[in-house]
């Protein structure tokens, strides 16, 4: 695979080998002031890669360093994401400044990383995730217009098509088991969800970080049924 070398001063060793991808947008207005904030040493924030929405690559970091992406986060249990994973920026504005599809080039540019990246590092399809899933109460990204569905057709992420499932919705307020069965499904599939049977702003917002990544025409943090059923079978899928 081709790629523009941009390095990046902002990474540190890693301690562990990687075997997760984030995937993030850059939100900021344009792919060159994006690259310019990830290679500044004074940003101390950084990616392995930025993709263009013309396609084009760049290399920040190298893989075998820890590069400064994720922030405060977690996946199934884990906090030093930053340590084991590999970080991916996507060109795009993001919420704050006109949240917009992105491009066919784009898209295939990252499903070409992404295949080169797992020749080299045993990284499961359960463990491609965003940037919102690792982190739901801070980050928003890549966004409900990320083609998710795409990117598991080519081979790389889950996806799921269960049917529509009856069931009443559950909510923030609500108690009871419901909300604890629903909790401890999400921390099985890797969120930071930790059962309580209460559900609080947090697992809405973690709802919201599952509704864009695998129901992203309905991102509202309310748990109905199709957002269970599709929980459901993504568990089932990983297993």
């Amino acid at each position: 695979m081709n790629f523009i070398e941009a390095a990046s001063p902002n990474f540190n060793e890693r301690l562990v080998p990687p075997d997760l991808v984030v995937l993030h947008y850059t939100g900021m207005r344009t792919g060159p002031e994006a690259l310019e904030r990830l290679c500044a040493a004074d940003s101390k924030v950084s990616a392995h890669y930025m993709v263009e929405e013309d396609g084009r690559v760049f290399r920040l970091v190298p893989e075998a360093r820890r590069a400064w992406h994720a922030g405060l986060s977690s996946w199934k249990g884990e906090t030093d994401i930053n340590g084991r994973s590999i970080g991916i920026e996507i060109v795009n504005p993001g919420h704050e400044f006109g949240y917009r599809p992105f491009p066919d080039a784009q898209i295939a540019a990252v499903i070409e990383l992404l295949a080169d990246i797992r020749t080299r590092w045993d990284i499961e399809d359960g463990r491609i995730v965003g940037h919102a899933d690792v982190a739901p109460e801070r980050k928003e990204d890549p966004g409900e217009l990320f083609p998710w569905k795409r990117l598991a057709e080519a081979g790389h992420g889950l996806w799921v098509e269960p049917d529509a499932a009856p069931g009443q919705p559950l909510g923030e307020g609500e108690e009871g088991a419901g909300v604890f069965a629903l909790q401890a499904g999400f921390t099985r599939l890797g969120y930071d969800c930790a059962p309580s049977g209460k559900f609080d702003t947090h697992t809405a917002a973690v709802v919201r970080a599952f509704q864009r990544h695998w129901r992203p025409e309905k991102v509202d943090g309310i748990a109905d049924g199709m957002t269970r059923a599709r929980l459901i079978a993504l568990l089932r899928a990983s297993a």
